[in-house]
């Protein structure tokens, strides 16, 4: 039968084609074969220079392989989290791969592959035949052939920065031309004169294609069959090599999709299985019986799902999303977001971070058994980071949700893909406000500015607190502020160091008033304290109390910072990287010496208190085994987030329990019996007693004398100042003020008449002072005349009396000796004033006694 008109101009390019190849075959073959020839005999025809031309030259870069995440053990080999890729491959040795798989990619692919020098002539010219017929051009390329092809799909992938781009790139790269194949034919020539024979079959097993996500015959033999390229059995091998001849046909984990060929069973794979079974047969790489067997075998896959991303972490699975969001952030892993991106899905990473299984552990056990996932009428939130002190390296990382990232799976409550302990450009929320923890950078700035932990604040709780020094925005105020203290007491005289041991707000915010605001801004800020959301830390009055919004693994780092002397590091998750058995530079914790030692020692000697005797005693005393500790509690408006955050001198750990959204007290709410609010208080010693059996601390560093010192200062003399005066020249001496209110006195009225104490008292102690109401008069002074004086007296509005008084002194006969009350003392008006005349003494009787004798 004649072709059709619409036939034959297809029939006319693939007879070109063919005429195309067949010369490209003889040429390139005769360039394999006999280069010499070709150089010196051929040069001068057109064919051999168009070929000349063509890049003989492949440049075989790293293949794209999973990345995985590990755990280090101790005494154990590392234990792996998670893996990441977009190709599940990894590559292996040639001796880690079975001889059967070997054989069978030779014998089904390209039987002549140890004879001919990259090119299978009597196989291309097959191909081109069978295009002339079909129109198409058709396979026929050699193993090596392949691998080129492949290697340039790889090139062309790794390029690509979208799934678009990515399909265009390969569907470009493999689109069925016969330039394509010229390029692919040169290619292989090339690559057979610079590698070896096994070097090439062994690239094209790591690199081939099986399927899905499949790539490379490792991998392969984990996920079809559940066991390793080296432990392969020959109708495994078989199979996996049937699956490279058109993977969407023959992959063995769709057994009953008719779109690939599958409709009966794995009937079209086991076709083509036993047609290679065949071939290794034929080239005696089996025997009759071991081919008989195998042909007998059914196919019988163990599909062991590969997990890409941290889901298969499990409890872990928030630490592994904070080691992916510092590798997608961090350049020390490339220049831009996509070269790192591409880094940990291609590169064969190998990423062994900080984490401490034990630790993490405890702490999973303590958040899955204390805290529920969800919860009626609240969005339970609960979290737990713990930091090594001196290193930054995050030792556990847990929360009360279930991770996942998947849309779907998100629809349930119980999972979330946001992680509470850290900060949003890190997989984080925009962070919790740490309440009274925050109060820990106003005790830094207090010793920082020159106080003493026993130096007293006038905590008396007020309506308006008047003015703040703030050395960056200037003076700020806000009168409708007046918080109160969380026992709800209205405050009393007390120092810096029962300030904190009791997490006094009054106290505090007494002490911010002798502060900068700013400096306190700048004092959390060299503790690397930061907002979650990344705008920069608010400082206003409020913010002393903690009402920015902080992540946890923030808080943990500044307590672990002051556990370490003032030398603050940067979290970290990333110990080391190995990529192809190399280390690469990791991210460092960029450890510093930001605080000094004289202003943490004191830190951590308040915070001691607090764990001894203070609002953090019930978290230290179910910490077993013992460490020295420092700490602090912190409580939001309302008891909408609860804190615990604390360290030995060797790990500091931050736990919350907290509204992940909405407004719920957690003093009203219960789970399990226990009130939400004191859950901190489990979680917290549990976590701190593994850390403590594992890593024991030891003492702090002693404060320096001049933190603890009780100084005194002279308090200075106000009387006759108004009330306003007054409080001015005493807060400039040092002190605390109050209006003590008015008493009985003769100054004038409004004017102080005098303090409580005088003379000397405590720096920083509550100095009140009194002013006059006016009520008294001055007994005036009179003259020695007694009419005259009486007279004075009377006209002044006081009832005159009059006494005697005997004297020896004749000039003060019949004169006024004295007043009783006396002249300049301030008495009641109209009081009685007794006047006091002298008068003459009896004179002594001159006879003599007679003197009484002894018997």
């Amino acid at each position: 039968m004649g072709d059709s008109e619409a036939e034959r101009p297809a029939r006319g390019r693939a007879f070109l084609a063919f005429l195309g190849l067949s010369v490209a075959v003889a040429v390139l073959a005769t360039l394999a074969v006999t280069p010499a020839l070709a150089i010196g005999g051929l040069a001068a025809t057109s064919s051999i220079s168009m070929f000349e031309k063509l890049p003989g030259y492949l440049e075989i870069s790293d293949l794209a392989e999973k990345t995985n995440i590990y755990a280090t053990v101790d005494n154990a080999p590392p234990y792996l989290l998670a893996s990441f890729f977009d190709q599940d491959r990894e590559e292996v040795e040639w001796e880690n791969v079975s001889q059967y798989a070997k054989d069978a990619a030779v014998a089904g692919e390209d039987p002549r592959f140890y004879e001919h020098g990259g090119i299978d002539i009597q196989g291309t010219l097959r191909a081109a035949l069978v295009s002339v017929s079909g129109g198409d051009i058709q396979g026929g390329s050699s193993i090596t052939q392949q691998y080129v092809k492949n290697v340039r799909v790889q090139q062309a992938v790794a390029t690509a920065k979208t799934p678009e781009e990515e399909d265009a790139a390969v569907e470009s790269a493999i689109k069925q031309t016969p330039d394509r194949k010229l390029k692919e034919m040169r290619l292989a020539i090339g690559v057979e004169k610079k590698y070896t024979k096994d070097q090439i079959l062994l690239g094209y097993l790591n690199i081939a294609f099986f399927g899905g996500r499949v790539y490379g015959i490792e991998s392969a033999a984990n996920y079809y069959f559940g066991t390793s390229a080296a432990e392969l059995s020959l109708e495994q091998a078989a199979s996996l090599l049937a699956i490279v001849n058109n993977p969407e046909k023959f992959r063995l984990d769709k057994p009953d999709n008719a779109k690939n060929g599958a409709e009966n069973g794995y009937a079209s794979t086991k076709s083509r299985r036993d047609y290679i079974l065949d071939k290794m047969l034929e080239y005696s790489k089996v025997t009759q019986k071991e081919h008989d067997a195998a042909v007998a075998t059914p196919i019988a896959p163990v599909i062991t799902e590969p997990s890409t991303g941290c889901t298969s972490a499990g409890g872990s699975a928030y630490f592994c999303d904070y080691v992916y969001w510092t590798i997608r952030n961090n350049e020390a892993f490339g220049a831009t977001e996509a070269e790192r991106m591409n880094l940990l899905k291609r590169g064969g990473l190998d990423v062994f971070t900080t984490i401490d299984l034990s630790l993490q552990g405890t702490a999973e056990t303590a958040m899955t058994e204390l805290v529920p996932r969800t919860a009626p009428a609240i969005d339970v939130g609960a979290s737990s980071v713990s930091v090594e002190v001196g290193t930054g390296r995050v030792l556990e990382m847990t929360q009360n949700k279930m991770f996942s990232d998947d849309p779907e799976v998100l629809a349930n409550p119980e999972y979330s893909a946001v992680n509470y302990n850290t900060d949003g450009d890190y997989g984080g929320s925009a962070g919790f406000q740490p309440g009274s923890t925050y109060k820990i950078f106003t005790l830094g700035e207090w010793i920082k500015e020159g106080h003493s932990l026993n130096e007293y604040v006038n905590a008396y709780r007020r309506s308006d607190w008047g003015t703040f020094n703030d050395s960056c925005n200037g003076p700020v105020s806000d009168p409708s502020w007046s918080p109160r203290n969380d026992e709800g007491g209205g405050g009393g005289t007390w120092t810096a160091l029962y300030n904190t041991q009791n997490s006094e707000n009054t106290g505090f915010v007494a002490m911010a008033k002798q502060l900068d605001l700013c400096g306190i801004r700048q004092t959390a800020e060299a503790f690397g304290v930061h907002r979650a959301d990344g705008n920069p830390l608010q400082q206003g009055p409020a913010s002393i109390l903690g009402t920015n919004e902080i992540a946890p693994i923030t808080m943990a780092a500044a307590f672990a910072a002051v556990a370490a002397n003032g030398v603050v590091c940067e979290p970290i998750v990333i110990d080391r990287v190995l990529r192809h058995g190399k280390e690469i530079t990791v991210p460092s914790a960029n450890c510093a010496q930001k605080v000094d030692p004289k202003v943490t020692s004191a830190m951590a000697y308040a915070m001691q208190r607090v764990m001894s005797n203070g609002t953090g005693s019930t978290s230290d005393y179910r910490t077993e085994p013992h460490s020295p500790m420092i700490g602090k509690t912190g409580t939001s408006d309302n008891a909408e987030a609860t804190w615990m955050s604390g360290a030995s001198t060797r790990v500091a750990t931050t736990v919350g329990v907290y509204n992940a959204s909405g407004h719920v007290n957690l003093r009203d709410t219960y789970f399990n019996g226990t009130e939400a609010a004191v859950i901190r208080h489990q979680i917290w010693p549990r976590i701190m007693s593994t850390a403590n059996a594992k890593y024991p601390g030891g003492e702090f560093a002693d404060p320096d004398g001049s933190t603890l010192v009780t100084v005194t200062r002279d308090v200075p003399d106000v009387r006759g100042k108004s009330i306003v005066e007054a409080e001015q020249i005493i807060e400039d001496a040092g002190f605390s003020f109050a209006d003590g209110g008015a008493r009985d006195s003769e100054l004038p009225a409004g004017q102080v008449v005098g303090t409580d104490p005088s003379g000397s008292a405590p720096r920083g102690s509550l100095i009140t002072a009194f002013t006059s109401n006016g009520s008294l008069v001055v007994v005036p002074s009179v003259g020695s005349d007694p009419q005259s004086a009486a007279k004075t007296l009377r006209d002044a509005g006081f009832t005159v009396k009059t006494s005697e008084q005997a004297t020896t002194d004749s000039q003060t006969v019949g004169k006024v000796i004295s007043l009783d009350p006396a002249p300049g003392t301030a008495v009641a008006p109209g009081s009685t004033i007794t006047i006091v005349v002298g008068k003459a003494a009896p004179k002594p009787d001159p006879t003599p006694k007679p003197v009484p004798s002894d018997g």
